[in-house]
């Protein structure tokens, strides 16, 4: 799948970007745009909330503008306000009675193709949603199932993807329902959400193999009882949202932990230390997995009063060498491609399991993973839920983001130790880390005797670690 994803991109593309290639152990401080995650629920919560909001140092990237585009379509209001956040202003969100006659642009953003459907059907008229071509391979079976069981009239090609549409009649009915979010925790996310405001609030059952990325759901449950929205979970797989008010509330949003993933290994890969700025304390953030799963790989990580670490921040200090690994990713699939990038540095083989949903990301991310990793001399293979990684030495080449921002990213990091690594499409960070480029040049430049007269550091051997 992934080959011919690639093969469907356009002609007149930008000249690839070579990865830049660290010269020597880095001493980076990071400091990192807001969690996409965290916005686009504040969002979708502001919207729905009874009176005004204030969203400070929200993330400004593609994912956010198309969340805040289709909220604007629907007739909220969300105003721009000067703020403390270096990549862009504060928002203020002003609720506002919704109305259709507007197409929904989703692009590739799963949070917006997932999150506002069920916003939108209290909604009073007809509303469409589409996205990128590579948004129409993207499952949504679930989305439509829902809203048909709670009463919602679609009309979509019946391959449960987009495009859909439907005409909102201002009010949901709730109350039970049963779905399939095996595929990704974001069917969940997207419901519990509006629930608040359906007549008979919700109670949803999740039925299926898995719950991916479980740390997903409990983001929009804290963000839910943030607001005075009461959320019970009698079991694993099951919540009940009771109907309510949504609290206006004015909210800080974190720095993004999973985009913090690729400086972070950046440590472990090319050595030295790399600071990560205003980490916080307590998260809900799965990129917070990072602290217990980096040391796996042998670096370190300390938070303050270490001499690694300023205050609020998190310190990774590169170990002497990268093991090979058994690794369940369940929880946060979405580290997945910078940690098989780092796999594929490894000592010895590493195995990630736990990921098999990720088919249905942007891209097919272990077919891409595979496909990269492979041509640049890897030795990569595709199991049923996973990858196995075994160790080689890789070499330059091309690295294929398929219009994903994290298969781009995984490229930067192999190309820390790599010369020659040519990422297609490194404009595709946009989507969550528009500002991506510029602040891995920065770090990357901190290598010691970093510059464009020295010569690279050579490409690891097969069980030599990094």
């Amino acid at each position: 799948m992934a080959e011919t994803q690639h093969s469907q991109r356009a002609n007149h593309e930008p000249a690839p970007w070579i990865a830049p290639v660290a010269a020597g152990p880095l001493s980076g401080d990071v400091s990192l745009p807001g969690s996409k995650s965290l916005t686009n629920r504040e969002l979708v919560l502001a919207a729905l909330a009874d009176g005004p909001s204030t969203i400070r140092l929200p993330l400004h990237s593609r994912d956010s503008a198309l969340m805040i585009e289709g909220l604007r379509a629907l007739g909220v209001g969300i105003e721009e306000l000067p703020g403390e956040n270096p990549y862009g202003p504060d928002l203020r969100i002003t609720p506002a009675p919704m109305h259709g006659d507007v197409r929904v642009d989703c692009g590739l953003a799963g949070t917006v193709m997932r999150f506002l459907p069920p916003l939108a059907a209290l909604a009073t008229g007809p509303v469409v949603f589409d996205g990128d071509e590579a948004a129409r391979r993207r499952p949504m079976r679930p989305v439509i199932d829902a809203l048909v069981a709670l009463g919602v009239d679609v009309t979509d090609d019946g391959d449960g993807s987009l495009p859909f549409a439907f005409t909102g009649t201002g009010s949901v009915r709730g109350g039970a329902l049963t779905i399939d979010a095996s595929a990704s925790s974001q069917f969940v996310s997207g419901l519990l959400l509006s629930a608040p405001r359906f007549d008979e609030g919700l109670h949803l059952t999740h039925v299926g193999e898995r719950l991916p990325s479980l740390p997903h759901i409990e983001m929009t449950v804290a963000a839910l009882r943030a607001r005075g929205v009461r959320v019970d979970e009698p079991a694993v797989g099951e919540w009940v949202v009771h109907p309510g008010p949504i609290a206006a509330v004015d909210v800080t949003i974190e720095p993004d932990l999973s985009n913090a993933a690729p400086f972070a290994i950046a440590a472990l890969v090319a050595g030295g230390t790399v600071r990560i700025r205003t980490w916080p304390t307590a998260t809900t953030q799965v990129g917070a997995d990072l602290e217990t799963l980096l040391p796996l790989w042998g670096a370190s990580v300390a938070r303050d009063g270490d001499d690694l670490v300023f205050d609020g921040g998190v310190g990774i200090r590169g170990g002497a060498s990268v093991p090979g690994l058994e690794l369940d990713l369940t929880r946060g699939g979405e580290l997945a491609p910078a940690l098989v990038a780092l796999a594929a540095l490894a000592d010895g083989p590493t195995t990630v399991t736990g990921i098999g949903h990720l088919r249905g990301h942007e891209t097919d991310r272990l077919a891409a993973l595979a496909a990269d990793v492979n041509q640049t001399g890897g030795t990569v293979r595709e199991l049923d839920d996973g990858l196995l990684v075994q160790p080689a030495r890789l070499h330059g080449g091309g690295w294929a983001a398929y219009e994903d921002h994290r298969m781009a990213t995984a490229g930067a990091i192999v190309g820390l130790v790599v010369d020659g690594i040519a990422v297609d499409d490194i404009g595709s960070t946009a989507k969550t880390l528009p500002q991506f480029p510029e602040l891995w040049a920065e770090l990357v430049a901190t290598g010691a005797g970093s510059g464009s007269d020295t010569a690279p550091a050579p490409a690891p051997a097969p069980g030599s670690g990094v």
